[in-house]
């Protein structure tokens, strides 16, 4: 049966991808992105589409009025960069986030879909299962469990139906590479493609479990429609975990590139990242079947057609005091950059 449905973030990279399966599926989608991670080109033709941000509280009321689902996936994921920008993270990551669960209750949606992040185990002992205490390790990770707890009242005060996914370290096409903070494949693509050196924070050695976005995407726009998947937390991604190394190897493999790893001082973040998700493919018949070689494979096909993005520079951040000497050096490494002023400085 037909839903009318609104996907905030819907021109980014996870948020497309989803915004396609439903509107394959028949659905009346809407999309609404301010598009400082999301780009036009991503947008289905086949839907309506809304430039603006979640903080606009007034536009996400009347936005969100007779819709059936919500699915919220708009978020500035900036683990390594949110200690530096707290005001901005929390604003952006649960003042907006709580607009939405505002205008949905308000509006008697019948399911809310949110993307939270394995960002709220923090350090923990992986591989982490949804029954573990979250223990966030920084600003974003913090945020986001904020957003599952307010849910989850949301859920007990007001009967709001809701589905919490925590997807980790989705890859693929559409990753938006001019980001030079975030999603460490789109960093290696992206520097390459400009000839120059991949960073590595550390010995490279910390572990992570990259997850294919053509295994993620499906799963959380089919969670909506499964009753098993009310009100429930879920873990979604690969199981197999790798080293930075062995990714960046594989990398300039798949990129059939010769540039030079740049090793540079570890900053504070977790150091084995990994999950369980025993419950995602129980509840949401979740498959892992596109192994790293072969997804980083596509991506930097899809990469070589799309060419280098010029990387948005944070010019003001809130803190400086800590900020990785990296991240200033960025600042000269990229002068003709387009720059991303916080708009909350």
């Amino acid at each position: 049966m037909e839903k009318r449905i609104l996907v905030l973030g819907g021109a980014g990279f996870i948020g497309s991808h989803v915004v396609d399966y439903l509107v394959n599926e028949g659905h009346e989608v809407s999309v609404v992105d301010d598009l400082s991670g999301g780009l036009e080109r991503n947008l289905n033709r086949n839907i309506t589409f809304v430039k603006a941000s979640i903080t606009d509280h007034k536009l996400m009321d009347s936005l969100i009025k007779d819709k059936d689902i919500v699915y919220h996936l708009a978020a500035y994921a900036a683990e390594g960069l949110s200690p530096f920008v707290r005001r901005f993270n929390y604003t952006n990551n649960v003042i907006g986030s709580i607009n939405l669960i505002n205008a949905a209750i308000k509006n008697k949606v019948k399911k809310f879909v949110f993307t939270s992040s394995i960002a709220v185990y923090g350090q923990g002992n992986p591989p982490f299962s949804e029954e573990d205490t979250p223990r966030p390790d920084d600003p974003y990770g913090i945020a986001k469990r904020t957003v599952e707890l307010d849910l989850e009242d949301a859920y007990k005060r007001f009967g709001l139906e809701h589905v919490i996914l925590r997807p980790f370290n989705v890859y693929g096409e559409r990753q938006f590479m001019g980001d030079p903070y975030r999603n460490v494949l789109g960093i290696f693509m992206n520097r390459i493609m400009q000839g120059k050196t991949i960073p590595i924070y550390g010995d490279g050695e910390q572990t992570r479990a990259f997850s294919y976005i053509g295994d993620v995407a499906p799963c959380i726009a089919r969670s909506a429609f499964i009753e098993k998947a009310n009100n429930q937390i879920i873990n979604i991604g690969a199981s197999k975990f790798y080293s930075v190394n062995q990714l960046a190897r594989i990398t300039k493999e798949a990129m059939e590139s010769d540039s030079e790893i740049e090793y540079l001082p570890p900053r504070k973040e977790v150091q084995h990242a990994y999950s369980k998700t025993d419950k995602a493919k129980r509840i949401l018949d979740f498959e892992d079947i596109t192994p790293l070689e072969e997804g980083i494979k596509r991506m930097a096909m899809w990469a070589k057609n799309v060419g280098p993005m010029e990387p948005v520079i944070w010019e003001n951040v809130e803190i400086e005091e800590g900020l990785p000497e990296f991240y200033k050096r960025l600042r000269t490494e990229y002068p003709n950059a387009k720059n991303r002023i916080n708009p909350l400085a």
